[in-house]
């Protein structure tokens, strides 16, 4: 029996510390990781692991983003390449609408930052089961 496919995930944010420390956290969780700095990049990423037929089980957006499209305009588009996306919106703004009611948006889930391993664990683990 050939052993469960590691789980990618996609991560999204325009700072690099949290990109790298997101990496490592979800490598020491199991799963392989790509990052990219902003929504274009993460809807380019996307479009080519789909291409390829070895499509993302999971993407992690900020909200916000400093260089460009942040989460709620990448979500949008990335829903058009895939309505079954499975996306996290992260996010230090609490009280934004978008993470009061991320459904709305098309997010399968919310995680605050910054956020620590054992919070990711359950956010990735609830959502892959949907």
């Amino acid at each position: 029996v050939a052993p469960p496919s590691i789980r990618r995930v996609l991560v999204m944010d325009d700072e690099e510390m949290l990109r790298k420390l997101s990496l490592r956290m979800l490598k020491r969780l199991g799963y392989a990781a790509e990052s990219v700095e902003n929504g274009a990049g993460a809807i380019d990423a996307y479009q080519k692991q789909k291409d390829l037929g070895k499509p993302f089980d999971m993407v992690i957006l900020d909200l916000t983003n400093k260089g460009g499209m942040g989460g709620k305009q990448t979500i949008r588009e990335l829903l058009k390449i895939d309505p079954h996306v499975k996306a996290i919106v992260s996010s230090g703004y609490f009280s934004d609408p978008v993470i009061a009611d991320f459904r709305a948006y098309g997010f399968r889930g919310t995680i605050p930052k910054p956020y620590r391993q054992e919070d990711l664990k359950e956010a990735l683990e609830r959502i892959l089961k949907q």
